[in-house]
């Protein structure tokens, strides 16, 4: 972290304590969905054209009334903090080390309504791994060929109705991938070009009739142990989250 924005983050926190104790508000889920959004977008490091890397370990630490009030709603408040870091970084295309992990815990030196972020990443190895975006969910590549279509055999199984039995095969040698489309009967298109054969980078889109299938080289890791995870974190009750709670995400 530079001069300026330790600088920054202190009167921050000086002029988020002077709220608090005038307004004596508490720390509100959307306040805390902010603070991670900045802390990824301050925290991103651009490796390569493709390839921004940023934070995937952080913890919420707030005052113990803040943190006995938000903690009452269980592990389903962190699930939530979790996916709105997911869902930011998929916007930004920033990339991780590994899944992300938001924590909240409990901190004396705090005044109720002040929050403090502390965005680590987790310590291994990056292994950049292939892999196939579709509606939502991530598919790794093995080295080889991976077959997509709508049979039950496909490795990548779809349901949209424009794509064949199997559509299409994509071919990963650990450095470079190449999707071949397997003479379907509706073809695949990238950038609204049918093609037979073609080399794929980063972001690249393939469309199957409706289903947008999306290429990626995301990193790998060998995860080292949480330091300083609260072991009693798995005790905490569950309840569900009142989505007017949040606000818009």
């Amino acid at each position: 972290m530079g001069f300026l924005d330790s600088v920054e983050r202190s009167l921050e926190r000086a002029v988020n304590g002077a709220f608090a104790r005038t307004f004596r508000s508490g720390v509100q889920p959307v306040e805390i969905g902010s603070a991670l959004k900045r802390e990824l977008d301050i925290g991103a490091v651009v490796v390569d054209r493709d390839r921004v890397l940023t934070p995937n370990r952080f913890v919420v630490r707030v005052s113990p009334q803040d943190a006995d009030r938000l903690l009452r709603l269980g592990n389903t408040l962190e699930n939530e903090l979790r996916e709105i870091v997911r869902k930011h970084a998929a916007r930004q295309n920033y990339q991780f080390l590994g899944e992300p992990d938001v924590e909240i815990v409990s901190d004396d030196s705090l005044t109720g309504g002040v929050l403090q972020v502390d965005a680590t990443q987790v310590e291994g190895s990056v292994d950049w791994v292939a892999a196939i975006d579709v509606d939502g969910q991530r598919h790794e590549l093995r080295r080889g060929t991976t077959v997509v279509g709508r049979g039950s055999d496909c490795d990548i199984r779809i349901t949209d109705s424009a794509a064949s039995r199997k559509h299409l095969e994509i071919i990963w040698d650990g450095a470079t991938g190449l999707a071949r489309d397997l003479g379907s009967t509706n073809g695949s298109k990238i950038e609204g070009q049918r093609f037979r054969e073609a080399r794929l980078q980063t972001g690249t889109v393939i469309m199957i009739g409706q289903t947008a299938l999306r290429f990626q080289l995301v990193p790998g890791r060998s995860r080292a142990p949480r330091q300083g995870f609260s072991a009693g974190s798995s005790t905490r009750g569950s309840a569900s989250v009142d989505q007017d709670f949040w606000g818009a995400k």
